[in-house]
């Protein structure tokens, strides 16, 4: 057992052990490796996904399924096609089609939030004033609400939903608006135990366990704080070094922070990379790996609302 008078390895110790493990022999990337770990910049933890109803407030790496190549920025074209190459392979989607679903199981929606509060549930979200006015307390009221969110209603129009692995089991609604009117006529049917179906498309997005892991392999892939590209000494260490990188303006709800991607085949780039995690950047991967997995949707029984 370690003694509690033993003193605590130095920052210089560590960053030396990084720098052999690495096979960092030569002196330009081990003074490299210890200047990034000196950094000082606002780096800030990536926050687990909060319930909400809401698609667009947890993590939007669904996007990342058609991420355009000229998403990135960086000084070589061919570094940056690598790292888009790498980052399409991260979240898989697949579409499937139900003959019928019964839309009470629809605990999700995909428009914008209209304020800053997280509703964990549709019931929350049509109790709020906006949704309160629509007035839906009898069945005729029920059929002119969904006729509104959904057109389509009364010829049996297919829906589209979708779901993330990332966001537990939760089925979003794919509509971008009418959220209102959408989430009353759901809770109402919840309430009055009204079965309403109606066939379905869901697309289902899921994150790579093999897409992570060849990423995690060639790349530190992690977060800074979009000071960074402004900060006198970051910027210093990046345009002395001439290192290799590609950037990404990270999708919203990850603290307004920006993924870096440094190669780890490159010794300048890789000893950037240790020493950015050393002075408290975080690892987008380690991130990734603790988000929810969950890998199938199930048709199950409909949510009900209990009286009393």
């Amino acid at each position: 057992m370690v003694s509690l008078l033993e003193p605590m390895p130095s920052v210089t110790s560590r960053i030396s052990r990084f720098a052999q493990r690495l096979g960092l022999t030569g002196t330009s990337p081990r003074q490299t490796l210890e200047l990034a770990s000196r950094l000082r910049l606002p780096f800030a933890p990536l926050s687990a996904p909060q319930p909400s109803i809401f698609w667009h407030d947890g993590p939007c790496l669904q996007r990342i399924v058609d991420l355009p190549r000229g998403a990135l920025s960086g000084p070589i074209q061919e570094d940056k096609a690598r790292a888009h190459a790498a980052l399409i392979r991260l979240v898989r989607k697949e579409s499937v089609l139900y003959p019928t679903i019964d839309l009470r199981q629809i605990d999700g929606l995909s428009g914008q939030n209209p304020d800053d509060t997280r509703y964990a549930t549709l019931e929350a979200f049509a109790a709020t004033p906006g949704c309160r006015q629509l007035r839906v307390i009898s069945y005729k009221d029920f059929l002119r609400t969904i006729g509104s969110a959904l057109p389509g209603f009364a010829s049996n129009t297919p829906i589209e939903l979708r779901q993330a692995s990332w966001l537990g089991e939760r089925l979003y609604w794919a509509g971008e608006h009418n959220a209102e009117a959408f989430a009353c006529a759901i809770a109402y049917a919840r309430l009055r135990g009204l079965e309403v179906s109606l066939p379905c498309e869901l697309t289902d997005y899921r994150l790579d366990t093999a897409g992570l892991r060849r990423l995690d392999n060639d790349y530190h892939a992690i977060t800074m704080p979009a000071e960074a590209w402004s900060n006198r000494d970051f910027m210093r260490l990046i345009l002395d070094t001439k290192v290799p990188y590609a950037r990404l303006t990270l999708l919203r709800n990850l603290g307004n922070s920006e993924l870096l991607l440094l190669e780890k085949r490159q010794p300048i780039a890789n000893a950037i990379g240790e020493g950015l995690k050393l002075a408290g950047a975080p690892d987008l991967v380690n991130y990734l790996r603790d988000l929810p997995q969950i890998t199938r949707f199930w048709l199950g029984q409909p949510e009900t609302t209990q009286n009393g």
